[in-house]
Parts: C-alpha cells; structure tokens; sequence
C-alpha cells in the first residue's frame, strides 16, 4: 500500500526536516495517529513530493526528516472542467470525484439554468467548501498536485476558456458524437505538454440556447457520453474517465 500523503506549505520541502503543524499536523497527530519510523508522503499540492519518515509526534505537531524528494510533471493534456453550480452538497461531490479521477482544474459556472445560486455574500464560503473538498479528495488520491478551483465564472468567460483551448466539449445529449469516439487532435491524442481540453458539464435544467450558441461560436463540439442521462454532479468524472484514457494519461 502506498505511504498516506500529507500536504505541506509552498516551500516546506526544501528543507531537510519539516514540522507539520495546524490542522494538518493535528490530524496527522490525532486521526491518523502516526508514530515515529512511520513512512509517509509530503506534497506542495503544485508537484513537488518527498518519502519522509516521522522523527518525533507532539499534541498537533508532527516532524518528519525528508529521505528523497522529487518533482512530478504536470499531466498532458491539461484538463479544465466547467462545472455547472450543483443543488445541495453535490457540487462538494462533483469536485471530490473528479479530483480522485485527476481533473487539473475545476472552473464553477453559473449557468442560467442553474437551481443553486452563489450570492455574492456566499461566495468565499462556497468556493471554500469547494477547494477543500479538492484538496482532500487529492489527498486520498495520493497526489502531488491540488486541483486549481476558480472563481466562479460567468457565461461569456467560459466560452472564452473553450475558444483558447486546444479541444473544448460541452457534454449533451442531443448529438451522436460520442465522446468516445471523438477525434482528438493530435497534440492532444500525443500528450502533448501545450495541449488543454475544455469540457463544460451543464446544469440540471440543461443548456439554454443563447449558451450553447455561444459555445458553439467558441468552437467547442458536442459530445455524449452514452445512452443514460448522469446527474451534473457525476457526468464530469465520467467524461474525465474517458478523456484520461483516450489520451494516455491513465
């Protein structure tokens, strides 16, 4: 079994001892109860990771000697998800499964047909509740690199981000494009380091047409993913499951 991944502040790793302290060190003191000569992973959260071993446990602290360090690269092609704002706590589980499925960015849409709706008020609540839950979800997946979670984003900038990828998607079910078989471009099929996808997952109540006109403009295609309807907050990781192995990255 791989060692557990804790996640340390930018630059911590640069050093031959770390202490884990804050909630970080309490739950790697407390939860997991780690014990001295214990071996685990410290990652940045932007790819850097090092195999330590645990020197000494305090109440909420724990200190670790770095044996061996190393950077991973990023993941080709990048892979930004546009995630229609979920009901609930579904949008939490959206960007949970897609983290352990190895999404590299997750931008929250506000789309016009969205049932939940983020006042300004709110926002920094929200979009905490979503970067945390991809900073643990990215823990358990044992990586190195914490997905970016975005400010949320309007219409108009989504059809930006989906001009300026390399391939844009938008899922939907009226189309017989399947994502499965889709032609890639060849900097994407190849890995290449440049390359992004895009891909938009729509709300409950679906697309407007004013929206899929402007995605349309953009240059993005349509895409199904099969002959069953997934909710918003699970048609992203599926689409990730496919696109990750068509492009070699699983």
């Amino acid at each position: 079994m791989t060692p557990p991944v804790f996640l340390t502040g930018s630059g911590d790793l640069d050093h031959d001892r770390v202490v884990l302290a804050g909630p970080e060190g309490r739950h790697a003191a407390t939860v997991r109860r780690l014990r001295v000569g214990e071996t685990v992973d410290l990652a940045d959260g932007a790819g850097t990771r090092a195999r330590c071993v645990v020197t000494d446990v305090g109440r909420d602290t724990v200190a670790f000697a770095i044996e061996e360090r190393h950077r991973e690269p990023a993941p080709a092609p990048r892979m930004t998800v546009v995630q229609a704002l979920p009901k609930g706590d579904r949008g939490e589980l959206a960007v949970e499964v897609m983290t352990e499925a190895g999404v590299d960015a997750i931008v929250p849409w506000s789309a016009d047909r969205c049932v939940t709706r983020w006042k300004p008020d709110r926002v920094a609540k929200s979009l905490g509740r979503w970067r945390s839950a991809a900073r643990e979800a990215a823990k358990q997946a044992r990586r190195s690199r914490v997905p970016e979670v975005t400010e949320p984003t309007a219409t108009g900038q989504v059809a930006a981000l989906l001009g300026a990828a390399t391939l844009g998607i938008v899922l939907h079910e009226e189309t017989d494009r399947r994502l499965s078989s889709l032609p890639l471009p060849d900097t994407v099929a190849a890995g290449g380091a440049d390359a992004e996808i895009v891909l938009v997952v729509g709300p409950e109540g679906g697309f407007t047409d004013a929206e899929l006109a402007a995605f349309d403009r953009a240059g993005a295609v349509r895409a199904l993913l099969g002959p069953s309807v997934l909710r918003t907050s699970t048609a992203g990781v599926a689409a990730l499951a496919v696109l990750q192995a068509r492009c070699g990255r699983w």
